[in-house]
């Protein structure tokens, strides 16, 4: 009897006997009607699986039947996945999603489930229903956040890890964003939303931020992220999708400028400059092996800053993105190590933006006014391989780094970093303890 993929996948249950043994033939006035035999639930549950054939709603009433009998039974994470699946196969998302959250609570480390949850709350859920999708997400997130490098195929590479690593992240915070706009958390929507499109810039992400401008009646940055959407749009999006952001697109600028006239050559300047940042971002110190060879560029004026002037400091470099929640809690800790050596000409503080979005910086920097020479990464973060943030080096006087924090923990990062940055100060140029970039 052929029974559902995933249930013949997910079950392995032995075959119920139902020989009696007899020992002779007696006649058959003797004989006696034998007890039925007592199955165990493992050999009810197989009963009750091959008993609906191909129905697979009669395979969701007899397994529900099965767990009213045996609410404990130790089958549960199998039977709660065959329903989710039968369930979508009969439409009822709702009922569906109900199981898949009953698994989530057993098996909370399965993030593939933890992600049909959010999919289906996000579909059927009420309030209630849509808060535990958020909670869902953000449980998928930090796993996501943090995953380490010990987890990763010997197959991919460091540079695809992060890659890919940070395409995830932002698609969970694109996914919550979502959830927190249809519980009218604007704030939070708009938070996750420009965190994910800082991480990877995205025409949904780009998109969604229209919206929010749109809602507000803030016009100018509304036609600018629409602008951004459309020209970020891949190459296999539908052209219903591509019509329906163009209207978008036109309906904001009319409002702002009450006719079409200078929305074409506003669209191409956009273009261009999405363009024109992610080749630069590419070719910009490609050919640079040494820290010092390196010439970045000031925030926000963009004046080059060769790295080559400052050899022979003790350089230390504090790589943060404004999208980045912990890097903006080091920030006040960072500046403390940088104003105790503020007078010592031999060190350096440097913040190192590593935004893909560097329209976002300016702002940020108004906002938390630090003190520290601020630069693009320009391809620094990719020599000393920075895939968390913040990341902290510190690098002696030959360019070697001699310290390393990645990621915030505690104050006591303050006592940390200080003492580094002495250590460094006492070593000749050669005595680094750590010669690799």
């Amino acid at each position: 009897m052929r029974r559902f993929g995933a249930i013949a996948l997910l079950f392995s249950l032995p075959t119920p006997l139902f020989a009696q043994t007899v020992t002779q033939n007696p006649p058959p006035s003797a004989k006696k009607s034998p007890a039925p035999k007592q199955l165990s639930p493992s050999e009810e549950l197989q009963k009750t699986i091959e008993a609906a054939g191909n129905d697979r709603a009669a395979l969701v009433r007899n397994l529900e039947s099965f767990l009213d009998k045996y609410p404990q039974a130790a089958e549960r994470p199998q039977i709660y996945r065959a329903l989710v699946e039968a369930c979508l196969q009969l439409n009822d998302s709702a009922k569906a999603a109900s199981y898949a959250e009953r698994l989530v609570s057993l098996t909370p480390e399965d993030m593939s489930i933890t992600l049909l949850a959010i999919q289906l709350l996000e579909k059927t859920g009420d309030e209630a229903g849509l808060r535990r999708a958020v909670n869902y997400s953000s449980r998928v997130l930090s796993y996501v956040q943090n995953s380490s490098d010990d987890e990763k195929s010997p197959r991919v590479s460091p540079e695809q890890w992060a890659s890919e690593k940070k395409r995830d992240e932002s698609s969970l915070l694109l996914v919550r964003a979502r959830l927190e706009s249809r519980l009218h958390d604007k704030a939070g929507a708009r938070l996750d939303t420009q965190t994910s499109y800082s991480l990877l810039p995205n025409s949904a992400a780009a998109e969604k931020l229209g919206e929010l401008d749109e809602l507000d009646k803030n016009y100018s940055s509304a036609i600018t992220n629409y602008a951004r959407a459309f020209s970020l749009l891949d190459s296999s999006a539908k052209g219903e999708h591509r019509r329906e952001l163009r209207q978008k697109l036109g309906n904001v600028w009319r409002l702002s400028h009450g006719t079409d006239a200078g929305l074409g050559d506003f669209l191409l300047a956009i273009y261009d400059e999405i363009s024109n940042a992610s080749i630069a971002r590419k070719r910009r110190n490609a050919a640079a092996k040494d820290p010092f060879e390196f010439v970045l560029r000031k925030v926000p004026s963009g004046d080059a800053y060769p790295l080559a002037s400052q050899k022979g400091k003790i350089l230390v470099v504090n790589f943060w993105a404004t999208w980045c929640g912990p890097c903006r809690a080091l920030e006040p800790f960072f500046e403390k190590v940088s104003a105790e050596f503020r007078d010592n000409p031999s060190v350096l503080f440097l913040a190192a933006d590593c935004d893909d979005d560097e329209t976002l910086v300016a702002s940020y920097l108004d906002e938390i006014k630090p003190r520290t020479t601020t630069v693009f990464a320009d391809g620094l973060d990719s020599l000393f391989r920075v895939d968390a943030f913040p990341t902290v080096i510190v690098l002696d006087r030959s360019g070697k780094v001699s310290y390393r924090s990645d990621g915030f923990g505690d104050a006591s990062f303050v006592t940390e970093l200080s003492s580094a940055v002495h250590r460094a100060l006492t070593l000749p140029p050669s005595a680094s303890p750590d010669s690799s970039n």
